[in-house]
Parts: structure tokens; C-alpha cells; sequence
């Protein structure tokens, strides 16, 4: 992404394979940002807001550290702990932003370039409908689909225990972008979550043309993830009460 802005529009399809496969799909889009280049963004839109009220804004306490410092800093500071901070030149942050004041992101990624714009590292941004949020941050390799594998080590559905972990695919931020999470143990596949999204140039006429194809899609979100836990839980899905014990809010994985 050379823009200092663009848009990212698909679907999102959710399998889960155990005890019993169910499965549920639902259209999103997302705003890739410059992390450098926001208020160049913000001076060229009329309906896009930085840290304020907009029909469509990025607020930096909905991410990061989520105290209303800067989304770089927090970001820097991931990458200068796991030995990655020749990565923090140009970040690239996609994310679900802020629609009339709400919003709701079951994952963001920070995309992380050295001086020559080489990608080495991303940051995932995982958040549960309980409030809760955790960053996983990981190395990329030369390879063209990045492949990345960490411990799962936050409670997000109700219908899995803590066990096992995250194997990503991701592709990179260009004309598609595509991310496969696949969570499970060794012996167990439980659920697989795909993205497939299509880019689009950055405007407001092209973004107020998605807000009318996919409306109010925040709060489909979140409407859709407690739906089809009602159905879980009424097919009999084993409930599970979040973890008491605290985990870290960056955690280290690899590349795969």
C-alpha cells in the first residue's frame, strides 16, 4: 500500500469443527491507515475523523494501549521488546474504525516495515466481547504468504477452553488481502476463520458508497458473534467461564 489510506471490503467465514461443525459468514470492511500519515488523511475527507466525532473516525483509545496514547508508540514498543525494532518505520494499520461512535474489532493488524519498506513483522490485535485484548506479535519471513503460529493466551469464545494455539496466513496489504486463522491443539482441529477482502481507493465518495453496500457493519458484528453463540449454546456447546489469571498485553510468537 502506497496510499497513505485505502479500503478493504469482503467477507468473513467462521467453522468451527468441534464437537459439531457449525459455520456462519458475514460481509465487513476495513480501513488501512499510515500510521504516519492520519492527519493527511483527515484533511482530505469530510466524513473521516481522527480522535473526534465523525461519521466514520479512528479513535487511538479503542486500540493499542488503550489510554488514548498513539497507536505508533504502542506499536514501537511491541516490536523493541521481541528484538523487531528495525521494523518501526512504516506501520500500516488496518482495523474496523469507529461507525456513528461504535465500534467493534475482533482482530486489527499493525503491518511493520524497516527503512527500505521491507515488511518483517506484524502485531495482531485480538479483543473478546468481554473488554478484553491482547496483541501477538511476530516475525515475517521473505516468504509471499506469511505464516506465523502463537499460544493462544486470552479467553475469546465462551465455547473453548485455553488450550492450543493460532496458526495465521496472512497475504499482504495489496490489491487482496487475505487471512486464514486456524485454532486448535496438536491432536484436535476446533475452528477455522478466513478473510478475504478486496482493496479499494480511498475517498469519500467510495467510502460512503461501502457504508451503503454494507451497512452499519460494526454493529453486525458484534449482533452476528452473540447470534451464533445462542445457537452454540442451544445446540449444547460446553460453556466455559473466562480464566482468572492475567496474561501479558503483547505476547511473542514465530514465524512457521
Amino acid at each position: 500500500m502506497t496510499a497513505p489510506a485505502s479500503l478493504y471490503a469482503g467477507s468473513v467465514m467462521h467453522v468451527r469443527h468441534m464437537p459439531f461443525r457449525h459455520r456462519f459468514d458475514y460481509r465487513i470492511w476495513m480501513l488501512a491507515i499510515d500510521l504516519d500519515r492520519i492527519s493527511e488523511v483527515v484533511k482530505t475527507s469530510r466524513w473521516f475523523r481522527h480522535n473526534g466525532r465523525g461519521l466514520v473516525a479512528l479513535h487511538d483509545r479503542d486500540h493499542g494501549n488503550r489510554d488514548g496514547s498513539s497507536l505508533r508508540s504502542y506499536a514501537e514498543a511491541a516490536l523493541q521488546a521481541r528484538g523487531l525494532q528495525e521494523y518501526r518505520h512504516k506501520i500500516i494499520f488496518i482495523t474496523t474504525p469507529r461507525l456513528l461512535g461504535f465500534a467493534f474489532n475482533p482482530i486489527s493488524f499493525y503491518y511493520c516495515h524497516d527503512a527500505a519498506g521491507r515488511l518483517g513483522a506484524v502485531l495482531h490485535q485480538v479483543k473478546n466481547t468481554f473488554g478484553g485484548q491482547i496483541g501477538y506479535v511476530m516475525p515475517v519471513d521473505d516468504s509471499r504468504v506469511i505464516r506465523q503460529q502463537v499460544t493462544k493466551r486470552m479467553h475469546v469464545s465462551p465455547f473453548f477452553d485455553m488450550a492450543g494455539g493460532y496458526r495465521f496466513a496472512l497475504s499482504r496489504p495489496e490489491e487482496k488481502l487475505t487471512v486464514s486463522i486456524h485454532y486448535g491443539t496438536r491432536e484436535q482441529k476446533r475452528m477455522t476463520a478466513t478473510m478475504v477482502l478486496q482493496e479499494r481507493a480511498f475517498s469519500d465518495s467510495s467510502l460512503l458508497r461501502l457504508l451503503a453496500e454494507i451497512p452499519f457493519a460494526p454493529m453486525k458484528v458484534i449482533l452476528a458473534i452473540h447470534w451464533q453463540a445462542l445457537r452454540l449454546w442451544l445446540r449444547g456447546a460446553k460453556f466455559h467461564s473466562a480464566p482468572q489469571e492475567k496474561h501479558e498485553p503483547v505476547i511473542a510468537g514465530e514465524s512457521s
